[in-house]
């Protein structure tokens, strides 16, 4: 198998809240956008978005929370742009024990992106 693309596809109440929060905060851009679903896309490596409209005839199916995570650069000042900006940033900037720095952030619809950034141990300065 080669792997040519990927496509991460959300199930959501409110498609265009999802389309606003991918375009404004995380520099997505809209491909398509249908009454049924919109398709999202960046020039780099990150995956595609598809946000399906839940059908609301069918009941809600039983999933576990989405997740989705991006390795991204200069995440401190990613993270300093979003807040000035007044994103949605439901977790602090916090780094681990190894290495690994994180912030969360949750779209209008309870999808949770992650982004992260690889330094070694003592690369950053404190972020309050």
């Amino acid at each position: 198998m080669n792997i040519i693309a990927s496509t991460i596809v959300f199930t959501v109440d409110d498609p265009a809240g999802s389309r606003d929060f991918f375009t404004t905060c995380l520099g997505f851009r809209e491909v398509l956008d249908t009454p049924d679903l919109t398709w999202l896309s960046r020039d780099d490596a990150a995956a595609d978005l598809l946000l399906r409209r839940r059908d609301l005839e069918r009941p809600r199916a039983r999933t576990a929370q989405p997740v989705v995570a991006f390795a991204v650069t200069d995440l401190v000042g990613e993270y300093e742009r979003l807040r000035a900006a007044g994103a949605p940033v439901t977790g602090r900037l916090r780094r681990s024990p190894w290495g690994e720095w994180l912030v969360r952030l949750t779209d209008p619809n309870g999808i949770v992106v992650e982004l992260t950034e690889w330094i070694a141990p003592g690369g950053h300065p404190a972020v309050d």
